[in-house]
This record gives structure tokens, sequence and C-alpha cells, in this order.
């Protein structure tokens, strides 16, 4: 098992932006997640095939399998800073600063099973198992030092496993400036190595532990001519070399440190016991193999927020805390594929558009930066409208440089996918590009009728949707949308046309409406959508009263009043929200009529639809008058309906 410490630098700015830490599941998306507040410590156990993350501020840890998925967690523990596991991965051991205490709990089923004090008033903060013991880092700013717990040992024996002030300091000049980073290497159980952090310089340390007391193997007091500043340090596995922010390698010999080469620019990283890498840099986290200065595998997370990085113990995965909320913090485990293989670049290139059933030519390229075996073959998938679930071409062979390029006659029209893969190999993984090409389909006539036309108020019209040639597709949607935002655009027929081409549904017209046909296409004729706009009238009705007599005047019939009776005249029009009736008036006069001062006014409609004017009396016998209600469309407030013009009411005032 290969223990992880999460930089101090990364914690703490976790900590202080108060992040949630999310660790969610690559596996199914119904499996629970394990949520977290802020990272303190992450370790894989490749006896259990678990991944173990503590959550500093809310005190618990939890496990979750190797894909992500929530199985265990254990809670009010205190404040977790960071985690280590046993060498037989049985036992996870726990800093726990607030309390003072390691903890050390069953890895299978997270119970404690015991507590160790450490008396300090700072820590312990960083944790780390070597050599049948647990080592871990404390104190205050000049004043760290190094401690161990000793398993084997029973608290209750009366003798007490946990040893302070165990960092050798003879020839150092300087202990360590506060609670450092601690790592260890698997394939030497006895070597820790020590990164002073929360100080600018680099100082470091190398440390055997493998007698039990700790001895100086190397020591620097940094000045700044190796690195500047340690957020992250790890031992190369099986190498006397240490890996200082994912980038820098410093070899460590005759008790001295010097450079040793680097890795392209990262932040943090994480070596496998087979020496490969893990690096964050950037938005990306590589894999290289020992000393390459190119990347084995590259994975793009879309951030720059990846707060740690863990191998699996048998370099299956690499697992990584990667940032995903920016506004609240927060984090997912996610578990990376393939680690150990190369991932190649895969490129295709097709022709944005074609005719249908003429032949096209599609080119890219396979290429690695690990060489690829001769003679790879990818394979090809077609998707197209007569083939939506992909339809497999022949397969293509890669040319030496790595181009290839193929042939294909597109039966159908519309977007058409061409798909390749490459199947991967013993050191690549596989890989998959896509590209689109929009396929010529010809057009075909559509049409709906009544365009235009003015039906009565609550008419039932009858439209047509008629529809020409095509090759498979024979159905035909027919939309309603009257006018007015209170009315959906409501679909009221689908179906296939007659052998006339022809599919008909009925309006009931009590507003104008737009009606809408639509054809969706098939393989061989695009998509066409035409409307049409039937206009329906307002019911409009006036009843006179006040009149003493119904008589003619000539050809035409009055309404007779008083000359000082007060006419009503009461309109009925069907309502709508806001509408108003338009009163015309005219007056008779020398054979001819005249508009009325003031008129036309418009009245509002009360919800029943209802509208009441008195003219007034004339006081005076002899005069014609003939009044008019009317809905205009958008002058009487909205525009659902067609100009309606009413009939003219006549009116004589005698004495």
């Amino acid at each position: 098992m290969r223990t992880r410490s999460i930089s101090t630098a990364t914690a703490l700015a976790v900590l202080f932006g108060s992040a949630a830490l999310s660790v969610v599941a690559a596996g199914p998306a119904s499996a629970a997640t394990a949520h977290v507040t802020s990272p303190g410590g992450f370790v894989a156990d490749d006896a259990l095939k678990r991944v173990f993350v503590g959550d500093q501020s809310a005190g618990k840890i939890q496990a979750t399998d190797y894909n992500g998925s929530l199985v265990d967690s254990v809670s009010a523990l205190g404040t977790v800073s960071d985690l280590a596991l046993s060498d037989d991965g049985a036992t996870l051991y726990a800093a726990l600063p607030d309390t003072h205490e390691i903890v050390a709990l069953d890895a299978a089923t997270l119970d404690v099973k015991t507590r160790y004090t450490v008396a300090t008033d700072t820590g312990p903060r960083h944790v780390a198992v070597s050599s049948g013991k647990v080592w871990f880092t404390y104190g205050d700013q000049w004043d760290g030092d190094l401690g161990s717990v000793d398993p084997s040992v029973d608290p209750a024996s009366g003798t007490d496993p946990v040893t302070l002030a165990q960092f050798p300091t003879e020839g150092t000049s300087v202990g360590l400036w506060g609670q450092a980073l601690l790592d260890t290497d698997p394939l030497r159980p006895g070597v820790l190595a020590i990164g002073q952090t929360g100080i600018s310089t680099d100082s470091m340390a190398v440390v055997d532990v493998s007698s039990g007391t700790p001895q100086l193997t190397a020591w620097y007091f940094g000045d700044y001519t190796l690195n500047e500043g340690i957020g992250d340090i790890d031992l190369a596995a099986g190498d006397d070399k240490v890996l200082i922010n994912g980038t820098d390698l410093d070899a460590y010999a005759d008790g001295k440190f010097s450079k040793a080469g680097a890795y392209p620019a990262g932040q943090l990283a994480d070596v496998a016991r087979n020496g490969l890498v893990a690096q964050v840099a950037g938005t990306k986290i590589l894999t290289y193999r020992p000393n390459a200065t190119k990347a084995l595998h590259t994975y793009d997370m879309g951030t720059q927020r990846t707060a740690g990085l863990v191998w699996a113990p048998d370099t299956s995965k690499v697992f990584a805390l990667v940032g995903t909320d920016v506004e609240n913090g927060g984090y997912t485990l996610k578990a990376l594929t393939d680690p150990s293989k190369n991932n190649p670049t895969l490129t295709v290139n097709a022709p944005s558009t074609a005719t249908r059933a003429k032949k096209l030519t599609v080119t890219g390229k396979l290429s690695a930066t690990v060489p690829l075996a001769a003679g790879a073959t990818l394979q090809v998938t077609r998707t197209d409208l007569d083939s939506p679930n992909g339809k497999a071409l022949p397969a293509v062979t890669v040319k030496s440089d790595g181009t290839y390029s193929f042939t294909d006659t597109p039966p159908a029209g519309g977007t058409v996918t061409y798909k390749v893969t490459y199947a991967g190999d013993d050191t690549h993984s596989a890989v998959s590009a896509s590209d689109k090409v929009d396929v010529s389909r010809a057009s075909t006539s559509l049409s709906v009728n009544n365009n235009g036309k003015v039906y009565s108020y609550g008419a039932d019209v009858k439209f047509t949707a008629h529809l020409g040639t095509t090759y498979k597709n024979r159905s035909v949607e027919i939309w309603a949308n009257p006018y007015g935002g209170d009315k959906p655009n409501k679909l009221i027929k689908t179906g296939t046309v007659n052998s006339s081409g022809n599919i008909a549904a009925w309006v009931d017209m009590t507003r104008d409406t737009e009606v809408t046909a639509v054809f969706k296409g098939d393989a061989r004729y695009k998509p066409k959508t035409v409307k049409s706009t039937g206009y329906a009238k307002v019911k409009n009705s006036t009843t006179v009263s006040k009149n003493y007599k119904k008589a003619k005047i000539g050809s035409t019939t009055y309404y007779w009043f008083h000359k000082n009776t007060d006419p009503l005249l009461t309109t009925t029009m069907s309502y709508y929200q806001g509408r108003k009736q338009r009163v015309d008036l005219q007056v008779y006069y020398a054979g001819k009529w005249y508009t009325a001062d003031g008129s036309p006014q418009y009245f509002a409609l009360g919800t029943n639809g209802k509208s009441a004017v008195s003219l007034g009396a004339p006081g005076q016998s002899g005069i014609k008058v003939r009044m008019r209600s009317s809905y205009i469309n958008n002058s009487s407030g909205d525009n659902v309906n067609t100009t309606t013009y009413g009939s003219w009411k006549y009116l004589y005032f005698s004495n």
C-alpha cells in the first residue's frame, strides 16, 4: 500500500475556501457517492480494493470501491488531517490534530481499534507507515519534529507506544520548521521522505527508519538552489531520488541532495510502485514512465482545481480529487483508467457537405508517444437516418506514418456521422473519434389550405395538408396555434397521409389560428414546415331598449323613441381580456349620413362580454340616428380575432 498526503498548500486552500469535496462514483449512476467538506488524507488499499478519503471539518472518513461508490463511513472522529495504511492493508491510521491523537481503524469495517495520545499542543498533522511503525509530524513554527507509534505495544501495558522527538538533528544545524509532509516507498520500507512546508525555501530530508530509530540519510536546508518551496514530495520508487512538486527530481547521496532531472512542469504528483508518475499540470493529469519527458497517458480534466492524486497499488487506476464546482469549491473523486497505457490521439476528417449516393473520402491519423504496432486496424461505423444505431463499414489499416483513408457512398441524406475506433493493445488504450457530414436531401412539396380565409365565430373548419413525393416517411403533423398568449400551440393531428397525399384536421375557429403542417423528413427528403392562417370573426350582437315601437321609414326599420327618451344600446360580444367594442354613431341630414362629433368611441366589455351605452335624449323630434358596435383588430385592445363590423341599428326620435 502506498500512502499519499495531500499537500499542505492544497489542504489550506481548501480549508480557507470552505471547499466542499465531492467524491463521485465512476460506476452506475444509481450508486451512492461519498461527499466530504474538505480533504484530510487520501489513500488506496489494494487488499480491500478501497479508497479512503478523510474529511477535515466533518471529522469523517469515507470508503469507496475502486469505482468511487460509497461502501462505508465513520464519523465523530474530530478533525482528520491525514491517512495511512498498514503494510498488510488491514489497519487504517488517521491523524487527529485537534484531539492530538493517532487513531487506528479496522480498514474492512472502519471500527476504531485503538487511540494513541500524542503529547503535543500542535498536531499530529501528517502520517505514514514504514518498517512496522506509524510515523507522524507535529509541532509549531520552528518547533516541528518527527514522532512514531509502535502498534505492537499495547497502551495498557504501561509502556507508551508513542515516541516523540525522533527527527535526527545531528548534522542538520536546525530541525524541522513545522509539521512536514511524509512519503514512503513500498519497494524500500525503511525509507521515509520529509518535505518541509510553510516556508518559501525547500528544506527536506530522507530518513532511514528501518532500525526503528531514525537515521539521517540526506538533509537539505533550503536556499532556493534546488527548488522554490515544497508543496508535495514523493520518493521515486526503488531509486535514490525524491520528486518535488510533481516536477523536479533531486537525487540524494552522501548526506546531500542534488539536481537529477525533471518532468515537464506540474504542481503535484504520486509515484506508483513500478515507478510510473502521475502528475497534475494545469487542467490535465498525466502519467509518465520513469524519467520520461513525454507523457504516457493524458487526461483532460477541464479544471485546474485538483487537490490530490494516488495510484491504486496494482497500478490499474489513478484516483484524483478533481474540482468540479467552482462556485462552492466542490471536488469529485475520479477513477482514471488505463494510466499505464499510452493513450493515442486519433483524428477523423470528413467533408463538411456531400451529395447523397455520391462517393466521399474520409481521412485521419492515429498517433502515439509510444510507437504503435505496424498494420494497426481501425473499426469504422456510419450512423445516419437509415441506420440510427450505426452500421459497421469495412475495417481500415493504418499506414506506416499513422495516416489512413477510406471512401464511402452515403445512401441516406441528413447528418451522417463517421466514427473511427482503435481498440487498443497491450501498451495502448482504446480511442475513438468522429466527424459529421451534412449530406444533401431532395426537397418535397407541402401545403395547407385555407390561408387568409375569414370564418364566422365558432365555425368548424377543415384544414387539409398535402404532402408531395418522399422516400419512406409519409407522416405529417398538424398543429393549431390560436392567437393570444393564453392558449398554447397544440398538436391536433398526426398520421400518415392518404393515397392522395392528404391529411386533414378540424379547427374550431373562435380565434385567428395559425395552422402548421410539419414533415420531419426522411433519409432522402429534407424536413419541411408550412403555415396557413385562418381568421375568425367575433360573435357580436346589439339590442336596443326604451323605444316605444318599431316601424319602417321607407324600406328601413327604425326603433322609435320620444324626443326626451335616452336610448340604451346593449352589445354582447365574445369576450377576451381587455377587449373593447367600438361604437360608431351617425346622424342623417339633408339626405346623407354624417359621423357624429366624438364618434367613434371605445367602451370596455364586462367579463360577461356585455357593454351598455346610453346615447342621450336629443330633446327635439324628427331626428334620425344610426349606431353600430364593432370589433376592430388591435384597436379594440387585442388581436386575437379579425375585424368584425356589427349591423347598423336605426333610431328615430318623435314627439
